[in-house]
């Protein structure tokens, strides 16, 4: 388990807790962490009254102690809700636009719940919950962003490069597979047989995809180009970077985004999880895809998610 060395003890153990008892996936756990650091920051923010615009990274919360937590009230919580919404800068908005969606709000809001419902349920630590009957925002559901069936085809085409073998490959799974980003990126060579692919999804749960032969090809083509043992860091994983170790999230979007603008698609909102929703949606459309199967093939939990998708 990682160590989140500027974290407080008592956010330490929750991470622990989760980890380890709970068994959520390190993912989760990391997304725990990064957003009740951030929230920690903020409060520490405004009690020392801080300037507003101070960078919440230069903000150290290691020292807090449980006196701190104990004493973060619902106001507080409200305030840092305001701050995402309308002042907390947004890498996905156009322009100078700033504040971030309800979606990831609601998120952040839920990090902040299980922390204070570790404290006061399942340890005890404290008796007072101060986000217990906080409102989680409303997510205003919209139709998933795709690709059409010939901007995937253009997309495919733009693929060009050194490492063209390998990105072609990881379009292929992204388009055919529709499989996440952080699935695609824990692949390891173990999980890829001949004719399907073994995923490791949320809250650790596998499932199996079977490939087509576009797909098979595809990663036939890459496998042979991948690197020798001797020159790979990361000898388990399937998609390797140009240094031999695993490929990161952030590479494969760098991969996205230069094919996107090779194909003439850049700047319309498209990333990899909407490669993931032009999956679902050609594989209903064009591929005669029950509801129910799309349903294991995307590792959806409940049905509802997945008829978003048949819009």
């Amino acid at each position: 388990m990682e160590t989140y060395n500027d974290a407080p003890q008592e956010l330490r153990n929750f991470l622990s807790y989760h980890e380890t008892v709970k068994g959520q996936s390190r993912r989760t756990v990391s997304e725990y962490y990064l957003d009740l650091r951030m929230f920690l920051r903020f409060v520490r923010l405004m009690r020392e009254e801080l300037p507003y615009k101070t960078p919440l990274d230069d903000i150290p919360i290691k020292d807090l102690g449980l006196d701190f937590i104990r004493s973060i009230t619902t106001s507080e919580v409200f305030d840092f809700l305001s701050y995402l919404a309308n002042d907390r800068e947004n890498p996905e908005a156009a322009g100078s636009d700033t504040g971030i969606g309800s979606a990831a709000r609601a998120r952040k809001l839920s990090a902040i719940k299980a922390f204070y419902n570790y404290l006061t349920v399942s340890t005890k630590q404290i008796t007072e919950n101060p986000v217990k009957d906080i409102e989680f925002p409303k997510i205003r559901k919209s139709l998933p962003k795709y690709l059409s069936l010939e901007e995937s085809t253009a997309l495919l085409k733009a693929v060009e490069g050194p490492n063209q073998a390998r990105d072609f490959a990881i379009l292929m799974i992204f388009l055919n597979c529709g499989i996440r980003r952080s699935e695609l990126v824990g692949l390891n060579l173990t999980d890829v047989y001949e004719d399907r692919i073994r995923v490791v999804g949320k809250g650790n749960k596998e499932r199996v995809i079977y490939l087509n032969d576009a797909c098979q090809k595809a990663l036939d083509a890459y496998l042979v180009k991948r690197k020798p043992a001797q020159g790979v860091k990361d000898r388990d994983a399937l998609f390797l970077s140009s240094r031999g170790t695993r490929i990161s999230p952030r590479r494969v979007e760098q991969i996205i985004e230069e094919c996107l603008r090779n194909a003439g698609l850049s700047g319309q909102g498209y990333s990899p999880h909407k490669l993931r929703h032009t999956a679902a949606t050609l594989m209903y459309q064009h591929g005669g895809v029950d509801i129910r199967v799309l349903k294991e093939i995307l590792g959806h939990v409940s049905l509802s998610t997945t008829e978003i998708y048949t819009h």
